[in-house]
């Protein structure tokens, strides 16, 4: 048999920013998160969209036999299946960057202790500078209250104090002496001081080095603190995306099987449908018959009793021509035109065909389905109308088609002619009706993704394409 089909989705939205991986990878969505970098994402964003577009407009465009939740739970998974890659790559970015600014703090805290290093010899070698320049002055201190006690010491002092030639050379040479030490003490001393300046200032050039170092350091550590904080946020992110995927998947899932159990509903509707139409056909071809057979005993008793009336009038001669044939049995069609100048009219006055009838590959399901009728793309509350007269022999929601009206046709070149109008907004006509009559309103009831209306044509109970019959 086959099967029943729901109309593809008549109002394209546009594609949303997902990315498309195939439903087949359901079985892999257990991600589990370690200390291992996750893998790197797509080299091409870009590209990976674009294919998930593509991929979300052919699904737009498919979805035969999908309930509205269920295309909503493929989208929600296919979505964050596309998101992973991404979040996997920050995840990837961030630690790298937490793995640099750690780095970094390392070699500021090594420069730093190396500058306070300095700094602490530098300052050692200040205070030693510092005590030598105190010795220094106080040794020169020392020697001058010693002149001072002494009065002068002076070489004319010295000479004039002398009794003897040889005490006057002896004063001489010991001044000299004297003098010299006073010398070099004081050049000494003039050293020292200028190295203690020097010493000043090398001291607070490592201390500016020190203080930039430190601040350098404390700067790394926060940045390496932010950055760990960016890695936990995007690990995190990622186990939250990955639990979504789970609960997507699972959703998905449950639709599925959801959506299986109603398209094997559907089939079973469709199966009684059709031995409905069989029998219907059957009992229009038998009564067809019966009134061929009468019509012909009729025509056959008529001419019988001209035959005689004849016979009588002439005296039993011969000469009498029989009649015209009355034309045969017309097969039983209900006043139907072939199909090649369309029995059936448009049900509907506005809208333009959005999808045709025929067989297509499933996104979901991944098995080849029917789409079984054509959709108008109409608004919702457009005008439904009977597309040739009959007989409704179905009228109410049904488990998929939502509101549907099914019109018997009867026989029609020789075949049991059914149409069917689904997803209707509202139902307004029932038994018999005529040719163009209003039956209902367009909608989107049931398994429907937009406003539309899904037309089919049956011939004996099986679906075939409308086109043969408009």
């Amino acid at each position: 048999m086959v099967t029943m089909g729901l109309p593809d989705r008549t109002r394209r939205r546009a594609p949303r920013r997902v990315v498309g991986v195939s439903a087949a990878l359901l079985g892999a969505t257990g991600l589990v998160l370690g200390s291992a970098l996750p893998a790197p994402a797509s080299p091409d964003p870009g590209a990976r969209k674009k294919v998930v577009d593509q991929r979300i407009d052919a699904l737009e465009n498919h979805l035969d036999d999908t309930s509205a939740a269920l295309a909503t739970a493929y989208k929600n998974l296919k979505a964050t299946q596309d998101k992973l890659p991404g979040a996997r790559a920050v995840l990837q970015k961030a630690q790298a960057t937490a793995q640099a600014a750690e780095q970094a703090k390392a070699v500021a805290a090594q420069q730093l202790q190396v500058a306070r290093a300095n700094e602490a010899k530098a300052r050692s070698d200040l205070e030693d500078a510092t005590a030598e320049v105190a010795a220094g002055r106080k040794r020169i201190a020392q020697f001058a209250a010693q002149i001072y006690q002494e009065q002068g010491f002076g070489q004319l002092d010295v000479a004039l104090s002398s009794t003897e030639p040889q005490q006057f050379a002896d004063r001489i040479a010991m001044v000299d002496t004297v003098l010299d030490v006073q010398s070099s003490t004081m050049e000494r001393l003039t050293t020292e001081q200028a190295n203690l300046t020097a010493l000043e200032d090398h001291l607070t050039a490592l201390r500016v080095d020190s203080d930039r170092k430190k601040r350098a350091a404390e700067a790394a550590l926060a940045r390496a603190a932010q950055a760990q904080a960016a890695a936990a946020k995007a690990k995190a992110d990622l186990e939250a995306l990955a639990g979504s995927q789970q609960r997507a998947a699972s959703a998905y899932e449950d639709q599925l099987a959801t959506d299986k159990a109603q398209l094997a509903s559907m089939k079973t509707e469709q199966a009684k449908l059709k031995k409905i139409l069989a029998q219907r056909a059957a009992e229009a071809r038998a009564r067809a018959a019966a009134a061929a057979r009468a019509k012909a005993a009729a025509e056959a008793k008529r001419r019988a009793a001209e035959a005689a009336k004849r016979n009588q009038h002439s005296g039993g001669s011969s000469g009498g021509s029989t009649s015209g044939s009355s034309g045969g049995d017309s097969g039983g069609s209900s006043g139907g035109a072939s199909t090649s100048t369309g029995y059936l009219s448009r049900p509907v006055r506005t809208g333009w065909i959005s999808s045709e009838f025929g067989m297509r590959f499933h996104p979901i399901y991944h098995v080849w389905r029917l789409h079984s009728g054509m959709d108008f793309a109409v608004n919702c509350g457009t005008p439904v109308y009977a597309s040739a007269p009959g007989t409704i022999i179905q009228s109410g929601y049904t488990y998929s088609y939502g509101n549907r009206i099914v019109i018997d046709h009867g026989l029609v070149d020789g075949v049991g002619l059914a149409s069917t109008y689904n997803h209707l907004s509202r139902i307004v006509a029932g038994g018999s009706v005529g040719r163009g009559q209003l039956i209902g309103y367009s909608g989107t009831t049931g398994d429907s993704t937009g406003c539309h209306l899904h037309f089919e044509v049956l011939e004996n109970g099986d679906f075939v394409n409308p086109r043969k019959w408009l």
